[in-house]
């Protein structure tokens, strides 16, 4: 090796060691500016997960959030909900303040985390599960698994498991880079490069983090676009919440680990039976074309007590475009709930 490279390799040995300083001092600065909002519960097996409870009542809400979301995104929505019934959210396992297990994850070991955690905690069943996005495979598996523990079902803006099992070969690639750029993802969140471009975001400097993103293709760079947007829905108080919890390699090696295993929760929930005569509300965004439209109105065809209601000015993300939408809807299922009890509350 002559002098040249051995200086160049002095050089990144350098900056790699910067790197990971950076990332271990803002690691011990987050967790002291940003402690579990709620509590961590002991399960089974030496396992943790996050847990926060506001308000009282039965039946309580249980609220599941999207692939990549936590108990952070429903922020609109669960203080609106604990004014009038028990609410929980919490965060699977490697996502915000619940930390990471190893081994594959689909809907049904999900729903299986979801029943130890609630039992640990002593939620008392049964309950109206209130679950976004991909967090309505959780909720349907949890359903299925557990019929007697779930008093009614509130589904926004779902996805169906016909999406993921009847791919495009295009489809299939982008899953892949998806895989893929999550765990390329955890490397550079180790190295410190997802905090300083989260960190330089936060100050509206716009120019590294996209220089970054391009290097692996322009489906990243519109990817942490959409990320971008979706995060400053929420109320701006959340926002260094977020870029802490997302400066994380854990966190996207619980994406990898989700999205690896999407066809596989996709089939699982394909082969659950109708939802009988459980209380259901199926929420669709208004941005959706006729025939998605179409499926989510099957979806709530699925109980003789389905619903299924437009969010007219909503995209995906309805409980940060429209929250009033999902509340209400919850509230319906849970009036639905205490009529047939009798009116307990």
């Amino acid at each position: 090796m002559g002098p040249m490279a051995g200086m160049v390799g002095a050089v990144l040995l350098g900056i790699i060691a910067a790197g990971l300083l950076y990332q271990w001092t803002g690691s011990v600065r987050d967790r002291r500016r940003f402690p579990p909002p709620g509590r961590l519960v002991d399960l089974r097996g030496g396992r943790r997960l996050h847990l926060l409870e506001s308000g009282d009542g039965t039946p309580a809400v249980i609220l599941e959030a999207g692939i990549a979301a936590s108990s952070v995104s429903w922020r609109r929505v669960a203080p609106a909900i604990a004014g009038f019934a028990r609410v929980a959210s919490y965060d699977r396992a490697g996502f915000a303040w619940s930390p990471r297990t190893r081994g594959p994850v689909s809907a049904r070991s999900l729903a299986g985390d979801l029943r130890t955690l609630v039992e640990a905690a002593r939620v008392e069943p049964p309950y109206v599960i209130v679950a976004h996005s991909f967090g309505t495979f959780v909720a349907r598996a949890f359903a299925d698994r557990f019929p007697n523990d779930v008093a009614g079902l509130v589904l926004v803006d779902p996805v169906v498991p016909a999406e993921w099992l009847e791919m495009t070969p295009a489809a299939r690639r982008r899953l892949r880079g998806g895989v893929f750029l999550s765990r390329v993802g955890a490397v550079l969140a180790a190295m410190g490069v997802v905090r300083l471009c989260l960190d330089l975001l936060g100050r509206g400097s716009t120019g590294v983090p996209r220089r970054v993103s391009r290097l692996f293709g322009s489906e990243a760079a519109t990817v942490l676009a959409r990320l971008v947007r979706q995060v400053q829905k929420l109320p701006p108080e959340v926002w260094p919440v977020m870029r802490a919890h997302w400066s994380r390699p854990k966190s996207f090696l619980a994406m990898a680990d989700h999205l690896s295993s999407l066809r596989r929760s996709a089939a699982e929930i394909a082969a659950t039976a109708s939802l009988g005569d459980l209380p259901v509300v199926v929420i669709t965004a208004g941005s959706h074309p006729a025939g998605v439209r179409a499926d989510h109105a099957r979806l709530a065809a699925l109980s003789n007590r389905g619903r299924h209601v437009l969010a007219n000015e909503a995209g995906h993300w309805i409980l940060l475009d429209d929250p009033a939408v999902v509340i209400e809807a919850v509230r319906e299922v849970v009036d639905q709930v205490r009529r047939s009890r009798g009116g307990a509350r």
